[in-house]
């Protein structure tokens, strides 16, 4: 069974997925992270493929990125890091980029590669939702990997009710209307707009991105999905960071995940 699958077979609250960029601070740093998240008790990776024409990174991953390619990270880079430390882990990793340099590699090649080692979802936020069902959802099932679509307080729930069928893993809820790293907080819009989705009893768990920042906003977003996506925060961590193992731990500690009330 595909890692995401096992892990909410097993567990349905409070996840805490983390987003690092690859390549980012130094072009060796992936898998230093991927196991110091694990040591941490995270229970999903997100590790983004540097790209330098991003569409919902904001300024600070959009940094990550850049500094990511100037240190020489790649498709292949990335790829074969994660093959280095996959089996001495077994957090579910998620890649997430954009379709050019997808497409670039070979859509069906990068899939093949992706299970080759060890990757279990990806998120192509640029991939229409008519593409994947029409071109790629077989190739998908076919390398075992899970497509992991976004959705935000602009999708219609006509929409959204559509990606509840097509997916087969979570539903990436973004927050707000914004790129990442860019709330300090949620607003009673927000609120709202979680309440909503809750409200429609998906059949795929979800997780609330964009704006998570510190306890009190994961604490929040947890009351109304199952769990919730850090990025930005833990970049700005990571910059400042000069021992990564002990500064990621400190950062998830300091989240006081097993805090989380419903």
């Amino acid at each position: 069974m595909n890692r995401i699958n096992q892990l909410f077979e097993r567990k349905q609250e409070n996840l805490l997925n983390i987003y690092s960029t690859a390549g980012y601070p130094q072009l060796e740093s992936t898998g230093e992270i991927i196991l110091s998240l694990d040591k941490a008790g995270v229970d999903l990776v997100e590790i983004g493929m540097p790209y330098s024409d991003p569409l919902a990174d904001g300024p600070t991953i959009q940094k990550s990125s850049t500094i990511a390619l100037q240190n020489g990270m790649t498709i292949r880079k990335v790829l074969e890091q994660i093959k280095t430390v996959r089996d001495q882990t077994t957090l579910p990793i998620i890649l997430m980029g954009y379709l050019n340099p997808v497409l670039q590699y070979g859509f069906e090649a990068f899939l093949k590669s992706c299970q080759e080692v060890g990757v279990d979802g990806l998120i192509l936020p640029d991939l229409p939702l008519y593409e994947y069902e029409t071109h790629y959802q077989g190739l998908f099932k076919k390398y075992n990997i899970r497509l992991i679509f976004l959705i935000t307080p602009q999708t219609s729930t006509k929409r959204i009710r559509k990606i509840d069928a097509l997916s087969n893993a979570f539903i990436y809820v973004v927050s707000s209307a914004a790129t990442t790293g860019k709330q300090a907080g949620f607003e009673a819009k927000n609120i709202a707009y979680f309440k909503r989705i809750q409200a429609m009893n998906l059949k795929n768990p979800i997780l609330i991105g964009f704006g998570i920042s510190n306890q009190a906003t994961y604490q929040t977003v947890c009351q109304y999905a199952n769990g919730a996506i850090i990025g930005s925060a833990f970049i700005r961590m990571l910059e400042k960071s000069e021992h990564i193992e002990r500064d990621v731990v400190a950062f998830v500690e300091g989240l006081n995940v097993s805090t989380v009330a419903k």
